[in-house]
């Protein structure tokens, strides 16, 4: 079996696959809430099967949470590494021309995941960050960083007086009617026209054209307002750590 782990930071998923990875079972974890008290009490799983897992991989960007979630799989689960992303030599899978240390290793695994050769994508993952990543050929030249849209959204709910809290859905109305409305619009459609002016810059910039992948929770949101027909990627972060187990063969 195959543990394999995204370490977000809002979320932190986890899969455990058997060896034809099929999903066995899921995790969704607030990374915020991860303690020794707080693994124990939702990872029992793991401890009560006493499972043979052969390989243990995760991409984290929450360091504390990584150290805490390593301790309790080296506790429980003996004689297997608990490895990150970016602890790997990955030069004979993706080629980087950025300065690895610089990039999250949810965006090296999304790249991972969507990479093909002779093929270009811009892969946009909807996170606590809105991030774009670029890959052409194989090759990860980089990416932008823009900030989250739940996070923005909180934001102005917590430093706005008279801004009620809403649910961000999407809205066909440009003009809203009254505040809710109104923030509903400038969210949905200042996202929307934010993400495809940051795509039109990428193809101006490489005079290259791209396929566009959306990722992360708000991913359906957008789906359908965006130009050019975005496929939806659910899990690519995951799918790219996957592909590491089965290219590198660590």
């Amino acid at each position: 079996m195959y543990l394999i782990g995204d370490i977000g930071n809002t979320e932190t998923k986890i899969f455990l696959f058997d060896q034809n990875f099929k999903i066995k079972k899921k995790w969704n974890l607030v990374s915020i809430k991860i303690s020794r008290r707080y693994l124990y009490s939702n990872m029992r799983f793991l401890i009560n099967k006493r499972l043979k897992v052969k390989k243990i991989i995760f991409s984290s960007v929450v360091p504390k949470s990584f150290f805490l979630i390593k301790e309790f799989l080296n506790k429980e689960i003996k004689k297997v590494k608990v490895i990150e992303l970016k602890q790997i030599n990955l030069k004979n899978l993706i080629k980087l021309r950025v300065n690895r240390k610089q990039v999250g290793s949810d965006r090296l695994a999304n790249a991972i995941g969507i990479m093909e050769k002779n093929k270009n994508y811009i892969v946009i993952d909807f996170g606590t960050a809105t991030t774009f990543d670029v890959i052409t050929n194989n090759i990860y030249l980089g990416g932008i960083i823009a900030p989250g849209v739940n996070l923005s959204l909180e934001n102005l709910i917590n430093k706005a007086s008279l801004i009620p809290r809403i649910k961000l859905n999407k809205t066909s109305n440009i003009i809203g009617k009254n505040t809710s409305d109104a923030v509903k619009s400038g969210f949905f459609w200042g996202y929307s026209g934010l993400i495809d002016n940051i795509i039109k810059l990428i193809k101006k910039n490489t005079q290259k054209q791209f396929r566009v992948i959306l990722t992360g929770g708000l991913s359906h949101l957008f789906k359908n307002s965006l130009k050019g027909k975005p496929l939806i990627k659910k899990d690519l972060t995951i799918n790219g750590l996957k592909k590491v187990i089965l290219k590198l063969k660590i």
